[in-house]
């Protein structure tokens, strides 16, 4: 038939997949003269709707594709004999097919299978039909999809002659050098967020109980020894100086007036001894608060940095004895804080080398060693498990100033390449059976 002459030259001028199935779901039409076409794409595990006849694109949030969606899972268990099947429906549907059927389907469909060169199915072609075609329309229509067929597997067909495929000798040489590299010694690394500190800081805590009321240094400010840091306010204990003064004075006068009685009472030495001891008591009492205020000045114990958050948050929060307020560090003397999550933890040994990658500098890293490890993790403020470790930083390094933050590469000892690369695997492995 001519026709059909006409729709095999259609279908090997298509120049890619799309443009077959456009020609499959349109080009037919004067032949069988379907209600409605459509074409799947079976070589996934999803069907994929490639055309539909009448439509330039399909919408893929319309109910009608959503009941598509069922209808190609349907169809992908029913076996196609002889590369076709004529369905109705009255056929043994599925309950959320059958309802569909009646609201969007006729009451049969022709369904054509579109195979690779494997005799594998990998495509449909469905046309929507009042009545089965004729015998010899039917014939051609068969006969048309082996070219279908053939042009369908010509478009997505990629070429094997380029894949190698090894000789034995081959496949066991390739066995013997993953082998080798498997057991190949590496040393083993860690990257860990960390942080510029100082070596040898000095905490300065509050030397009493108290209110903050004034600090006399900025965040980062340079500090000569003895220079004031910080004061507490001293209200409450001026306010226990006076009343402790006036105390003192009274048992002073009451002490002197006993002894000026003793001369004339003989029962008045016995009170003089219980005087004695009351303003004992309150002269220590005296130097006892005396002390205190002498203490309400903090000064810096030796030449440093003072480190510390905002000044804001400080002033005019209470205090305690102890509670660290500020850290006195020397700038000259910088050291690595490093915060080695549990999850990435390896065999780590005082002088390991770290190399420090500053965020501010990241094209340039600083050496150093390990110089202290930790045995007890520690949940960080980002909520993360870790190990504390520090590390000195060797030589000479302009770049490493206090507070900068950066990533630490830390190296372990040797291990070979196969535990390297299945320590993490083997862990989440175990941990998810629970062998």
């Amino acid at each position: 038939m001519l026709a059909v002459a006409a729709l095999e030259a259609r279908a090997r001028a298509a120049d890619s997949l799309n443009t077959l199935a456009f020609s499959l779901v349109n080009d037919p039409y004067p032949l069988l003269g379907f209600r409605q076409a459509l074409v799947f794409d079976c070589t996934a595990a999803n069907w994929e709707l490639l055309a539909v006849s009448g439509l330039s694109k399909p919408s893929e949030d319309s109910p009608y594709l959503v009941w598509l969606h069922q209808v190609s899972k349907w169809l992908a268990e029913l076996p196609m004999p002889q590369g076709s099947r004529w369905l109705t429906q009255e056929s043994e549907l599925p309950e959320a097919i059958a309802s569909g059927w009646s609201e969007w389907w006729p009451t049969a469909i022709w369904c054509i299978s579109i195979v690779d060169r494997n005799k594998q199915r990998c495509g449909l072609v469905i046309y929507q039909l009042d009545a089965p075609p004729s015998a010899e329309v039917a014939r051609e229509i068969l006969r048309l999809s082996e070219t279908w067929s053939y042009c369908w597997s010509a478009l997505t067909h990629q070429s094997t002659s380029w894949r190698w495929r090894p000789t034995p000798k081959q496949r066991k040489i390739a066995g013997i050098v993953f082998a080798v590299l498997f057991l190949l010694p590496v040393r083993q690394t860690a990257l860990a967020p960390a942080e510029v500190v100082a070596l040898d800081a000095i905490v300065v805590a509050s030397p009493l109980d108290g209110v903050v009321k004034t600090l006399h240094v900025r965040p980062n400010q340079p500090v000569k020894k003895g220079e004031l840091l910080f004061s507490l306010d001293d209200t409450t204990l001026r306010n226990r100086l006076e009343v402790t003064l006036k105390g003192v004075a009274v048992a002073d006068a009451e002490l002197n007036a006993a002894s000026q009685r003793s001369f004339e009472v003989a029962q008045g030495r016995n009170e003089i001894a219980l005087l004695t001891g009351r303003s004992q008591e309150r002269r220590a009492e005296l130097a006892a608060i005396q002390a205190q205020l002498a203490r309400v000045d903090v000064p810096a114990p030796r030449d440093g940095v003072a480190i510390f958050g905002d000044p804001n948050d400080w002033i005019g929060k209470p205090v305690v004895t102890g509670e660290r307020i500020m850290l006195l560090a020397d700038p000259g003397t910088p050291a690595m804080l490093i915060n080695l999550p549990v999850a990435d933890a390896i065999a780590l040994e005082v002088g390991a080398p770290v190399k420090l990658y500053l965020s501010a500098h990241p094209l340039s890293s600083i050496e150093g060693k390990i110089t202290e490890t930790s045995y007890q993790a520690i949940t960080t403020p980002e909520g993360v498990a870790a190990y504390r470790l520090r590390a000195s930083i060797e030589g000479p390094s302009p770049d490493a100033r206090l507070g900068l933050r950066g990533t630490a590469k830390v190296s372990g000892g040797w291990v070979v390449l196969g535990y390297y690369l299945m320590r993490r695997p083997l862990a989440a492995l175990r941990a998810w059976s629970g062998w």
